[in-house]
C-alpha cells in the first residue's frame, strides 16, 4: 500500500512529465510554424526553390498532382455543370410545349422580344456583382463562399417556378445573376493557387468540358421533364425550375464539405502532407496567389486598373462573347425552326453541337500539353473557324448546312475559352489582383450575355434572323483582331510559357521535376517590339497584370 508521500511524489512526477510533453508539443508547433513561414518565401529564392523541388521525382510530382486533379476535377466540374444548366435552362424552356397554352411565353403573356430580356437582365446582374463577390472569396474561404453561392442561387432557381407574370421572372433572373456572381471566377482564382500557368490549358479544358456536357444535360432534362407537363397542375417549365433548384440547394452541402481552400490552408491537411503542401505552392510562379497572402490589397487592384492588358483581354473576350452568346441563346430555337423533328424530340438535336464541343475541348487539352505552338496562335485558328461558321448562318438557307454550322460554330465557341483563360492566367499577380482581375473581366464580358439575346428582335425574323447573325459575325471578326493585338502584348510571356512547358515535358521523360518557371516580375525578352512598350506591373514589376 502506497503512502501519501509516495502518492504526492508520483503526482508531482506525473505533472513534470505532462508539463514536459506540453512544452515539447509547443516547441514542435512553433518549429512547424516557423518552417511553414520560411517555405512561403522559398519561391523568392531561385536556388532554394530549385533545391527543394529537385528532391521530388517525376513520379512523386505526378502522384501529388493526380491527387489535386481528383479533388478538383470532379467536384468543380459538377459545380460548373450545375451552374451552366441553371443559367441556360431558359433557352430550352422557351421551346417546351411551344405553341401550346402551357408554354412559358403563353402563360406569362410574353412576346419574343420581351423573353429576350430574361437573358439580358441576368447578364446585367453579373456585370454588377461579379468582381465584388470574387473579392470576398479569400475573406470567407472558398468552401464557405461557394457553398453560400450555390445555396442562394438554388433557392432563386426554384422560386422562378412561382412566376405569374413577366416582371416576376425578370426579378428572379436578376437575383439569380446576383447570387451566382463569383462562382466561375472564384474557381479560376483557386486554380491559380494549385496549378502552374503552363498546366492551366489542360486544367481549364477539362473544366470547360463540363460546360459542354451541361448543354446535353439541359437538353435531356428538358426532354424528360416535358412529360411532367400538367402534373399537380404545373406546367413542364415550372417543373424544370423546381427540380433543378432543389438539386442545386442539396449540392451546396457537398460544396461546403468537399471543396478545398488553398494549398496550405488547414482544410488541406485532410488530403496532403505538409511536404506535399509545400511542394504544390513552391512549384508555382512568383506571381501566383499564396495561402499567406492578405485578404485584400488595394495596391494590387491599382496595379490591375493601371495596365493595358486588363482592358485588352477584356475587350477580346467581350467581342467574342457578343457573337457566341447570340448563338447559344438562340440555338434551341434555331434547331426547332429547322423542322427536322417535332416536339419534344427537338431537344435531342441539341446533343450533337455540345458533344462536338466536348471533343473539341478534349483535343485542346491534349494539344496544349504538347506546347507545339503558343496558345494565342491556337486561339486564332479557333476564331477563324468560328468566323466562317457565323458567315454561313447569314449566307446559306439550306437547313442541313445551317445545322452543320450550328454544330461546328458551337464547337469553336466552346473551345475558345480553355486556351483563352489559360493564356490569361500567365499574367495575373497576387491573391487580390487575381480575384479582382478575373471577377472584373468575367463580369464585363457578360455584356455578350446582355446584348446577344437582343440581336434577335422580331423585326429581323422575316429572313431567319440573317441580319442578327451578320451582326454577330461582325463582333466575332472584331474579336479576332482584338485577340491578335492581345497576343502582341503578351508575346514574350507566352513564349516563355511554351518554353517552360516543353522543359517540364522533357523533365518528366527523364524522371525528374522541372525547377524552372516563367518570369513574371522581370519577364524574359524573346521578341523586341518597337511599337507598344510594356509597362511596369504591381510593385514596379516588369510585367502586365
Amino acid at each position: 500500500m502506497s503512502s501519501s508521500k509516495d502518492i504526492e511524489v508520483s503526482t508531482a512526477s506525473s505533472d513534470i512529465v505532462v508539463n514536459q510533453d506540453v512544452a515539447t508539443e509547443a516547441r514542435q508547433k512553433a518549429n512547424n510554424k516557423a518552417s511553414r513561414a520560411n517555405i512561403v518565401h522559398l519561391r523568392d529564392d531561385p536556388e532554394a526553390k530549385a533545391a527543394f523541388l529537385s528532391t521530388f521525382t517525376a513520379d512523386e510530382e505526378k502522384r501529388i498532382m493526380r491527387k489535386v486533379d481528383k479533388i478538383f476535377f470532379l467536384l468543380t466540374g459538377m459545380m460548373y455543370l450545375i451552374k451552366q444548366v441553371d443559367q441556360n435552362n431558359t433557352t430550352n424552356i422557351r421551346v417546351l410545349q411551344v405553341g401550346q397554352p402551357s408554354n412559358i411565353m403563353k402563360e406569362l403573356k410574353m412576346s419574343s422580344n420581351e423573353y429576350n430580356w430574361i437573358g439580358s437582365i441576368y447578364g446585367i446582374a453579373y456585370i454588377i456583382f461579379e468582381a465584388p463577390s470574387n473579392l470576398l472569396l479569400k475573406r470567407f474561404a472558398p468552401h464557405n463562399w461557394q457553398a453560400r453561392i450555390f445555396l442562394t442561387w438554388g433557392i432563386i432557381t426554384a422560386c422562378q417556378a412561382a412566376s405569374q407574370k413577366r416582371n416576376d421572372l425578370y426579378a428572379m433572373r436578376f437575383l439569380l445573376g446576383m447570387f451566382e456572381a463569383g462562382m466561375f471566377p472564384g474557381l479560376l482564382a483557386q486554380f491559380q493557387a494549385w496549378y502552374r500557368p503552363d498546366e492551366m490549358g489542360r486544367v481549364i479544358a477539362y473544366f470547360f468540358c463540363w460546360s459542354a456536357v451541361s448543354g446535353m444535360v439541359s437538353a435531356l432534362l428538358a426532354y424528360a421533364i416535358s412529360y411532367m407537363n400538367g402534373i399537380v397542375g404545373l406546367s413542364a417549365w415550372r417543373w424544370v425550375y423546381i427540380l433543378e433548384g432543389l438539386a442545386t440547394i442539396l449540392f451546396s452541402g457537398v460544396v461546403w464539405y468537399y471543396l478545398p481552400d488553398w494549398p496550405k490552408s488547414e482544410r488541406s491537411n485532410r488530403w496532403f502532407t505538409e511536404r506535399e503542401q509545400e511542394f504544390i505552392e513552391t512549384r508555382l510562379p512568383e506571381s501566383a496567389p499564396m495561402t499567406s497572402d492578405p485578404n485584400f490589397s488595394s495596391k494590387e487592384i491599382k496595379g490591375v486598373l493601371g495596365e493595358w492588358l486588363i482592358w485588352s483581354f477584356m475587350l477580346s473576350q467581350t467581342l467574342v462573347n457578343l457573337g457566341g452568346y447570340a448563338l447559344t441563346w438562340y440555338l434551341p430555337t434555331i434547331i426547332t425552326n429547322l423542322g427536322f423533328v417535332g416536339l419534344p424530340r427537338n431537344q435531342l438535336l441539341l446533343i450533337p453541337p455540345f458533344a462536338a464541343a466536348v471533343v473539341g475541348l478534349l483535343f485542346s487539352a491534349w494539344f496544349m500539353e504538347r506546347a507545339w505552338i503558343v496558345r494565342p496562335a491556337y486561339i486564332m485558328f479557333i476564331l477563324s473557324g468560328m468566323v466562317i461558321c457565323f458567315v454561313l448562318f447569314f449566307t446559306i438557307s439550306n437547313r442541313t448546312g445551317i445545322y452543320i454550322a450550328c454544330v461546328l460554330g458551337n464547337l469553336f465557341y466552346q473551345s475558345y475559352f480553355s486556351p483563352f483563360w489559360a493564356w490569361r492566367s500567365a499574367t495575373l499577380i497576387g491573391s487580390t489582383g487575381t480575384a479582382f482581375t478575373l471577377g472584373l473581366q468575367s463580369g464585363i464580358a457578360q455584356l455578350g450575355g446582355v446584348v446577344g439575346p437582343q440581336l434577335f428582335q422580331s423585326k429581323w425574323a422575316h429572313n431567319g434572323y440573317k441580319t442578327s447573325f451578320a451582326i454577330a459575325a461582325a463582333f466575332t471578326i472584331a474579336g479576332w483582331v482584338s485577340n491578335l493585338w492581345t497576343w502582341w502584348l503578351t508575346r514574350n510571356t507566352e513564349y516563355d510559357v511554351m518554353r517552360v512547358r516543353r522543359l517540364a515535358n522533357q523533365a518528366r521523360k527523364e524522371g525528374r521535376t522541372n525547377t524552372e518557371d516563367i518570369k513574371i516580375f522581370e519577364e524574359r525578352q524573346f521578341y523586341e517590339g518597337k511599337g507598344l512598350k510594356r509597362t511596369k506591373g504591381v510593385g514596379g514589376s516588369g510585367n502586365d497584370v
